[in-house]
């Protein structure tokens, strides 16, 4: 099959991690994110010849610190940005596989499960890596097909991840794995764990995005022979 392109990805994006509030207003794209994090609270733009200053007045409106998004198309923007002061934010590697390519293996039995909605050991787990209740919020507010998948090792309650499918593919946000049980490959079973949900849901590929920073993560997306199919960054004004 043919990967997604990123202009689908940007869609999946917004569909499986949805700001709380999105809206056109004078040729941007703003989104209300509530404290769900950089993807459900950045200005993406629309029109060309949309004013910087508008969008920056409409994220103090609400509440938020100026934050862009910068896709597959936004030079001018960012070298417009770049002008006026902000800097480069978490550049994020955009991934995808064919899930009839990742559903040639399983996970051992009774080491992940389906579950909607999550648990409350997965709140703690997702809680001790930093993902809070506006994280949370978003997961519960996707209107997409969803599930979160639970890894465990022995009678351990290890990992959670979130998955929603959108456009025909899946994508996962939110993977944690408990200190004490990485380097186990439970990130591996419960990537391929959630590739065999949205098989079953009728998806055709698996998506996920990661920060450049993160080596780890991009080098077990790799193994499992998921490619780089994009990326973005995001700008944030140096208030400093």
């Amino acid at each position: 099959m043919t990967l997604p392109d990123t202009a689908t990805l940007y869609r999946v994006i917004d569909e499986t991690w949805p700001a709380a509030r999105g809206f056109e207003q004078s040729g941007w794209i703003m989104r209300d994110g509530q404290g769900g994090g950089s993807r459900v609270s950045a200005a993406t733009l629309l029109d060309e010849g949309a004013e910087i200053g508008a969008a920056e007045a409409a994220m103090r409106a609400l509440g938020q610190t100026p934050l862009f998004m910068i896709r597959d198309g936004d030079a001018g923007l960012d070298q417009s940005l770049e002008g006026r002061g902000y800097v480069v934010k978490d550049p994020v590697v955009m991934f995808a596989a064919p899930l009839a390519a990742m559903t040639l293996q399983r996970p051992p039995e009774l080491r992940t499960f389906e579950v909607w909605p999550p648990l409350a050991t997965q709140r703690e787990i997702w809680a001790e890596g930093g993902i809070g209740a506006g994280r949370l919020a978003v997961m519960q507010r996707a209107t997409c097909a969803k599930t979160t998948i639970l890894g465990r090792i022995g009678d351990h309650p290890a990992g959670t991840a979130y998955v929603g499918i959108s456009a025909g593919c899946a994508m996962i946000h939110a993977l944690e794995v408990q200190r004490v049980f990485r380097r186990k490959g439970l990130a591996r079973q419960m990537t391929v764990a959630a590739a065999l949900w949205a098989q079953a849901q009728g998806a055709d590929a698996l998506t996920l995005v990661t920060t450049k920073a993160n080596a780890a993560s991009r080098a077990l997306y790799a193994s499992l022979g998921m490619s780089v199919v994009g990326h973005y960054h995001y700008r944030i004004l140096n208030e400093a």
